[in-house]
């Protein structure tokens, strides 16, 4: 039978280097005392036996070993004695084939109950191991499903929503993270838009010229922190409630449930595994543009339900945009129209109101991104509309309808990307840049920045009080209002500029913190810029050019990040029956336990 709740265990701990005996000895020392303070889920670092940094494959030799091996057998004893479930990470070695893994181990009263081998390995265990061949899988346990993770992996959207389409209740994420504040925006991610809780044991201290960042917690299926260590060996607890993590229908929206799998299909492509540059533009199909270095302004504002009223302060904003250099601006959701009322407020597009857009931006020679109510054939779409010096240049019809869409709105059909002046930009509306296939089907598509229109009350970015754990310079240590912000992390996994134009009315919920974010998440000083708390703008410069003309330089044009993908494990978040008769019904599917 399985609880409704029960108390995890984060553990953070540092590893010594070479001191496999010891570092065992210390570890069951702390799962003892976890499962002794009642904790049915326990979950240890990254190599936590045997430390991280090796050279090579000769130099870890000595450590490896299979799974299940000596090390798991240690803690089935444990995890016996106290009917508690543990995850130990360790490096792993298969004897069939002598191939070497970054490996945990999920381990039960019963035993051994699976394992997980790193499927997107760093740069360092490239030295020494393989890449992981068992996906990413779901465990049915006595205690809810369980899911592993392991560092790197999570950089990636596709494998945590692969695992919360199979029903994981707790994605276990162990790692050696390092070069930022923790706990991390991608952990924060990962936990919000799958609507999972995830538990994150990260290793701490020093190893061979590397920082190691702690931070190890708990996060629940709302991004919310629920435990936290900061510095030094430690536990952390907190209770899993598999009702909150079983419940996605939260706050008006539902993650899962309002994917569009059918227009997916792109995510199982792997368009940078070539020059990009030779790959766009293939058979003189829709090369890359030029590119180019632009200012690009985000202006926050309310729309309110005059549209001449709108319409006034679009010109103001777009006119003190230009008097600043900027060549493109983007508004917010239904920032010409307001909220939809009734379908008085609707118009087609091109219509009136693109046509005041188009003057304008001939006026003032910049690109105009805004919003409107469109109807069409009687049928009303959330539409952005793009404007530019050459005139009308396209819209966009959302593709993922919330609550309050689906109320009067048609969902789209079609993703869009034009080529710019200021480079290649796809467009997204609000409830769209939750879902995070959205931006990664822009992104496969080559897209440099992408505009994103937004009316969105949630999730209300989260701040950090400051580490105690120290970092080179120029990592930041200090407290952050916004160190969590959904869309700083959707920018850097997809490697792409993203304009975030967001409303702000703290009376109606919408939060603000409209923003401009660089593509390259561990990059410091972060090159973005944030409006807070009031109606205006916010500017920075980006860069869409490329030094040099046969290999990308630029960073939105190589996608480093993006490059790394693994599509052959991401079938299933193309799957029609996953999301509609799969988790959505209740008939979740699990692999066989290893």
């Amino acid at each position: 039978m399985i609880t409704k709740s029960f108390k995890a265990a984060t553990v953070q701990f540092e590893p010594t280097q070479f001191q496999k005996e010891d570092n065992i000895k210390k570890l069951y020392n702390l799962v003892e005392e976890s499962a002794k303070n009642g904790a049915k889920l326990i979950v240890t670092p990254e190599m936590g036996t045997t430390g991280y940094c090796f050279y090579n494959r000769e130099e870890i030799a000595p450590f490896v070993e299979p799974i299940p091996g000596n090390t798991t057998a240690i803690f089935e004893k444990l995890a016996k004695e106290y009917q508690c479930y543990i995850v130990i990470g360790m490096p792993e070695v298969d004897p069939e084939n002598d191939l070497y893994y970054n490996s945990a181990a999920l381990i039960g009263p019963e035993g051994l109950v699976g394992k997980h081998r790193k499927t997107h390995p760093y740069i360092a265990e490239t030295k020494w191991a393989v890449n992981g061949e068992l996906g990413h899988q779901v465990f049915e346990t006595t205690i809810g499903r369980i899911a592993i993770l392991i560092c790197m992996d999570m950089h990636f959207i596709e494998t945590s929503r692969v695992q919360a389409l199979h029903g994981a209740d707790v994605i276990c994420h162990i790692s050696n993270w390092l070069d930022e504040r923790t706990p991390a925006p991608y952990w924060i991610n990962r936990a919000f838009e799958n609507n999972c809780y995830v538990i994150e044991s990260n290793r701490w201290g020093w190893e061979r010229t590397v920082k190691f960042s702690g931070g190890s917690c708990v996060i629940d299926p709302e991004g919310q922190i629920q435990a936290v260590i900061d510095n030094g060996d430690a536990v952390a607890y907190a209770e899993i409630d598999l009702d909150k993590a079983r419940n996605k229908n939260v706050n008006g929206r539902n993650l899962i449930k309002d994917r569009r799998p059918e227009k997916y299909r792109e995510i199982m492509t792997n368009s940078y595994t070539w020059n990009p540059l030779d790959l766009f533009g293939l058979y003189g199909h829709q090369p890359f543009p030029t590119g180019k270095k632009s200012i690009v302004a985000v202006a926050q504002i309310m729309p309110g339900a005059n549209k001449s009223t709108n319409l006034a302060k679009i010109e103001e904003l777009a006119s003190e945009a230009k008097q600043n250099g900027a060549e493109i601006i983007v508004f917010p959701e239904l920032s010409i129209s307001g909220m939809f009322h009734d379908e008085s407020s609707a118009e087609p597009v091109p219509g009136k109101s693109t046509d005041q857009l188009v003057k304008l931006s001939l006026k003032h020679r910049m690109y105009i991104i805004a919003g409107l109510v469109e109807i069409d054939n009687g049928s009303l779409y959330n539409t952005a509309v793009l404007t530019g010096p050459e005139g009308f240049i396209g819209k966009y019809r959302k593709i993922h309808l919330d609550e309050t869409d689906l109320t009067w709105a048609n969902a789209g059909d079609e993703w869009k990307i034009f080529d710019l002046k200021v480079g290649r930009v796809g467009l997204l509306i609000g409830y769209d840049t939750l879902i995070p296939e959205a931006g990664r089907v822009l992104a496969l598509r080559g897209c440099d920045i992408l505009l994103c229109p937004s009316l969105l009350s949630s999730p209300v970015p989260a701040a950090h009080p400051g580490t105690s754990v120290p970092q080179n310079y120029p990592i930041p240590t200090g407290g952050d209002p916004l160190h969590w912000h959904l869309h700083r992390v959707r920018a850097g996994e997809n490697n792409v500029y993203l304009v975030f134009a967001n409303a702000f009315d703290s009376k109606k919920g919408f939060y603000g913190k409209s923003g401009i974010f660089g593509p390259e998440t561990f990059k410091y000083p972060r090159n973005e810029s944030v409006v807070i708390e009031e109606e205006g703008l916010a500017y920075i410069e980006v860069d869409t050019s490329n030094a040099d003309p046969t290999y990308p330089t630029n960073v939105v044009k190589r996608k480093d990040l993006v490059l790394m993908r693994q599509p052959h494990f991401y079938k299933d978040l193309i799957s029609l029956e996953l999301t509609n008769e799969g988790l959505i019904e209740g008939k979740v599917l699990f692999p066989q336990k290893n």
